[in-house]
């Protein structure tokens, strides 16, 4: 195997971080719950797989594309698609897209913490979660997700990660939706106000808006279906 792959205790090594990592902030108790970590654990498989085991994606681009783009062989620095695209021949890990890679991953993880303390908070006191990133997206915990994928795909895309990253987005979109169908029937017209202000994924500039109580109490859970959606 070509340097940098056939590393497989590596592969499951690293996607073991990642989905720690991720859940614990994440904090995964329904069947919702683990429904969306599967999803983004059947990304990182896929991506790592190709990262540190197999690279399917440059064996597939290397024919045609070979000539064309002498940087895209099949060791571990042509791993980077986007850095043999343009030319890149520093240190690929110092790239541009290595570096944004970076920052979108870190901020997508900040994102899951910071929105699961609000959203605990507001599950204590059966409150809906309007505070912090929820004053921003009414789903923060799945943007943050998108968000951590969208930084892998940057620094190391492969055709399977290409091809699941849309079929992943639909897929929280629909968790989304179902989550939301659970709160609007516990908050009412509290959820309408605060569905109107808010966009699911995509931020805008939010305006203030008062704490809704539940009508029935609601158990404190990664994603309370009574309280708000991740």
């Amino acid at each position: 195997m070509s340097s940098g792959y056939g590393l497989w205790p590596l592969v499951l090594i690293s996607t073991a971080i990642f989905v720690v990592f991720a859940a614990s902030f994440f904090h995964p108790r329904s069947g919702r719950d683990w429904r969306a970590m599967g999803a983004y654990t059947g990304f990182l498989v896929a991506l790592f797989t190709e990262m540190y085991g197999f690279p399917l994606t440059v064996y597939v681009l290397a024919g045609p594309l070979g000539t064309r783009f002498p940087l895209l062989r099949a060791d571990h620095a042509g791993g980077h698609l986007w850095n043999d695209l343009i030319g890149w021949t520093g240190d690929p890990h110092a790239s541009p897209f290595h570096l944004a890679s970076y920052a979108m991953i870190g901020g997508g993880f900040w994102l899951i913490a910071v929105a699961w303390r609000h959203l605990f908070a507001a599950a204590r006191d059966h409150q809906l979660a309007t505070a912090g990133p929820y004053g921003w997206l009414r789903h923060p915990q799945y943007a943050g997700f998108l968000l951590v994928m969208l930084g892998l795909l940057v620094q190391w895309p492969t055709i399977p990660t290409l091809v699941m990253f849309p079929v992943l987005a639909v897929v929280y979109r629909r968790l989304a939706r179902n989550e939301e169908r659970e709160v609007a029937a516990a908050f009412g017209q509290a959820w309408t106000a605060y569905a109107a202000t808010v966009n699911p994924f995509i931020p805008r500039r939010p305006r203030p808006i008062a704490p809704a109580k539940s009508a029935r109490p609601v158990a404190v859970s990664a994603a309370p279906p009574a309280t708000r959606p991740n």
